[in-house]
């Protein structure tokens, strides 16, 4: 079973994240800061990380950023998931190291096709 890691402040996105998960086949890991989330992505290895980019302590920019830095070959592929829709911020988030990008709110008839779409790409 593949293992996602979500990385979500909001208890009510991450429990709804994980539903659509869990829903999909997936198995999940949580964290709920961006610290938090840096060091179970860099300690477990994660087949996948979906990445809130507002939170509480580092934002997802950042997290993305460590991850990279830090992690070994191959890359874990990130999708973020934000409320961010300002002009270039979807950029900013791939260019931090992000393989995708799915705007909330999330439709959760169509979020695993998303995410199963830039894990495809990844």
């Amino acid at each position: 079973m593949k293992i996602a890691l979500v990385i979500e402040d909001n208890e009510n996105n991450l429990e709804l994240i994980t539903f659509i998960l869990h829903a999909g086949g997936y198995g999940t890991r949580c964290a709920m800061t961006g610290r938090e989330g840096v060091a179970e992505a860099l300690r477990e290895r994660p087949d996948f990380i979906l990445l809130d980019i507002q939170l509480p302590d580092i934002d997802g920019i950042e997290v993305a950023r460590r991850i990279r830095a830090a992690e070994g070959w191959p890359p874990i592929p990130m999708i973020a998931i934000t409320s961010f829709a300002m002009a270039g911020d979807r950029e900013r988030v791939l260019a931090a190291g992000c393989n995708g990008y799915i705007e909330k709110p999330i439709d959760p008839l169509r979020v695993m096709k998303q995410i199963e779409d830039v894990l495809a790409r990844a």
